[in-house]
């Protein structure tokens, strides 16, 4: 299967995919360069700018137009303008259990509420101060601020929610645990329980990244560092995996009008050889005959 080129973007770390029913284009975010990025078939490519860099982005269904942010310092609610720029309003702040740190992975449970979580910027030193978070009316907190979830992580990644929103998805990006996680997940009160392996990814091809669910309930997950995006079933075998024209896949998401194109986001580490992958960073879609599942808007 050939993945189309859908903009040749040079992200630094393109992260975050959603795709937008309602304008039918997909948005992202380009972590180190603070972007907010959109893509429209036929109105091509917008960009607006932040203070910070932001990790993961779900639209609010709250506030039309703005949109759900894991940044630095906390939870935000940004706002594109029409000079580009992305004011940043404050919803919950974080303290971190270390310096040098920011959001990364994050979306919305099929309830509305946004989960993410943090890692240190010295992603080589494997320190466990990663954190996964929840944010949302309903979470059984009710106090405005973003309730810790799990931590002892170092990469907090690949996070997804079952169709019927029973079973969540983590995984952790480190070399040195490569490892995807499913919890029993009570939808009434967003609290994960149960927590088992799902896959171990170690004997795998590529190192566990930004995840997507289809409707037959299987997980996609880009293979980092393999060039491959991943299919698991729901019982955790592996059904098949796509190749993409990069070595660094980071984000998988369902999207276009019969949400069966998956759209894949990657990464432009500085200092590579680009002659074996001069598209590095870009934006990939595959038809993987497979049907995504919408995702929620936050406040849904």
């Amino acid at each position: 299967m050939q993945a189309e080129l859908v903009l040749d973007a040079r992200n630094g770390t393109g992260e975050s995919p959603v795709w937008h029913a309602a304008q039918q284009a997909l948005y992202w975010v380009d972590i180190p360069a603070r972007t907010l990025n959109r893509w429209h078939a036929s109105e091509g490519h917008a960009q607006w700018k932040a203070d910070e860099m932001i990790a993961c982005v779900a639209p609010r269904a709250d506030v039309p137009g703005e949109w759900i942010a894991g940044m630095e310092s906390g939870l935000f609610s940004l706002k594109p303008q029409a000079d580009g720029t992305l004011p940043a309003t404050p919803l919950a702040p974080v303290e971190h259990a270390a310096p040098a740190m920011r959001f990364n992975d994050g979306r919305c449970d099929r309830q509305g509420r946004f989960w993410a979580g943090t890692m240190l910027l010295d992603m080589a030193a494997g320190a466990r101060v990663g954190r996964l978070y929840s944010y949302g009316k309903g979470d059984g907190k009710g106090d405005g601020n973003a309730a810790l979830r799990l931590d002892d992580l170092i990469v907090p990644n690949g996070l997804a929610f079952s169709p019927d929103g029973r079973t969540m998805y983590l995984s952790d990006s480190h070399p040195t645990v490569q490892a995807v996680w499913a919890f029993d997940y009570d939808t009434a009160t967003g609290t994960p329980n149960n927590r088992r392996l799902f896959v171990d990814m170690k004997p795998l091809p590529g190192r566990p990244d930004g995840a997507a669910m289809d409707t037959d309930g299987c997980y996609w997950i880009c293979g980092n560092d393999a060039g491959l995006v991943h299919r698991f079933t729901p019982d955790g075998r592996l059904d098949r995996s796509l190749e993409v024209p990069v070595k660094k896949p980071a984000m998988c998401a369902f999207g276009g009008a019969g949400l069966d194109t998956l759209f894949v986001t990657s990464i432009r580490p500085g200092g590579i050889d680009l002659s074996d992958q001069p598209l590095a960073g870009g934006v990939f879609a595959l038809r993987p005959g497979a049907q995504g599942v919408a995702e929620p808007a936050f406040g849904s």
